[in-house]
C-alpha cells in the first residue's frame, strides 16, 4: 500500500514537472516577447527614444504603444498630471489600492496638476515616493527616471531604494513618447528600461514579479489613457447640424 501511495506522488511529481516546463517555455518563447512589445511596430520597439541615456545597459526593456484618436495636444495634458495624489495612473485602481498606494484616477483634465517641470517627482504612493521628471518636450515626449542607491536607514529621499546592501542600486527609465500620425490621430509610446544589482536575489523577482505585473499596469494605462482622451474628444466635438443648410455661412442660406 506504501509502495502505491508513493508511486502516485512520483507520478503526480513528475507530471506537475512536465507542466511546469511547457508553461515556463511557453511564456518564454511566446508571450514574453509579446508582451514586451505589446502594441508597438518594429521600428518603434528598436528606435531610440529619449531617455535611454538613464539605463545604457537594461536588462529589461519594454515598449508599448498604442494609437489615440487625438491630436498629441490633447494626450499631453493626461501625461503631465499622472500621479497619486494628481490624476492616477488610469490603470487598475483596485489592484494599486490593495498594495496601498491610494490611487484613484480621474477622468477629466486637472488645471492644478498641468504645471510640470523637470525635478519634479511623480508619487506613485502616499509620502511622494517616485521617480522624478527627467526632460520635458511639450506634447512630445516626458521622461522620468534616474538610479535609486541603496539606502539602509530612514527614507530621506522620495527616488530611493530600500536595502541593507551598500552595493545595491536600480536604475530605470519611463518615457512617454507622442508621435503625431496626422492633425487627429497621435502613437502614444511608452518605454520601461531598468538594470539593476547583479545576483539571483536581484533578479529572481524582478523576473518573475516585477516584469509581468508591470505589463498587466501599463497595458491598461496606455487603454485608460486612449478611452480618456477619445471620450472626451468626442463629447468636445460639436454637435452635427439637424439640416444641410445650418452648416452653410449666412450669405449662402439667404440666398438658397
Amino acid at each position: 500500500m506504501s509502495t502505491g501511495w508513493l508511486a502516485h506522488v512520483l507520478l503526480f511529481l513528475s507530471w506537475f514537472g512536465v507542466l511546469t516546463l511547457a508553461v515556463a517555455i511557453t511564456y518564454l518563447m511566446a508571450i514574453r516577447p509579446w508582451h514586451l512589445r505589446w502594441g508597438a511596430t518594429d521600428e518603434e520597439a528598436s528606435q531610440y527614444l529619449p531617455g535611454d541615456d538613464l539605463v545604457l545597459l537594461p536588462q529589461l526593456q519594454a515598449t508599448h504603444a498604442v494609437t489615440i484618436r487625438a491630436s498629441a495636444a490633447a494626450i499631453w495634458p493626461w501625461l503631465v498630471q499622472m500621479g497619486q495624489g494628481r490624476g492616477g495612473l488610469y490603470s487598475y485602481d483596485w489592484l494599486e489600492n490593495l498594495m496601498g498606494l491610494d490611487i484613484h484616477s480621474v477622468n477629466r483634465v486637472l488645471p492644478e496638476h498641468q504645471n510640470l517641470k523637470v525635478g519634479d517627482v511623480i508619487p506613485l504612493e502616499p509620502g511622494g515616493t517616485g521617480p522624478p521628471v527627467v526632460a520635458i518636450d511639450p506634447c512630445r515626449a516626458l521622461v522620468l527616471g534616474g538610479t535609486m542607491n541603496a539606502d539602509p536607514g530612514p527614507r530621506q529621499s522620495p527616488f530611493v531604494l530600500k536595502d541593507k546592501n551598500p552595493n545595491a542600486y536600480m536604475s530605470v527609465s519611463w518615457v512617454f513618447v507622442l508621435n503625431p500620425i496626422d492633425a487627429q490621430t497621435t502613437r502614444l509610446i511608452e518605454r520601461f528600461r531598468l538594470d539593476w544589482t547583479r545576483g539571483f536575489k536581484y533578479t529572481l523577482p524582478n523576473r518573475v514579479i516585477l516584469e509581468p505585473i508591470s505589463f498587466i499596469m501599463e497595458r491598461k494605462m496606455l487603454l485608460g489613457i486612449k478611452r480618456r482622451v477619445e471620450t472626451l474628444a468626442k463629447f468636445a466635438a460639436p454637435a452635427p447640424a439637424e439640416h444641410p443648410e445650418q452648416s452653410l455661412p449666412v450669405e449662402e442660406r439667404k440666398a438658397s
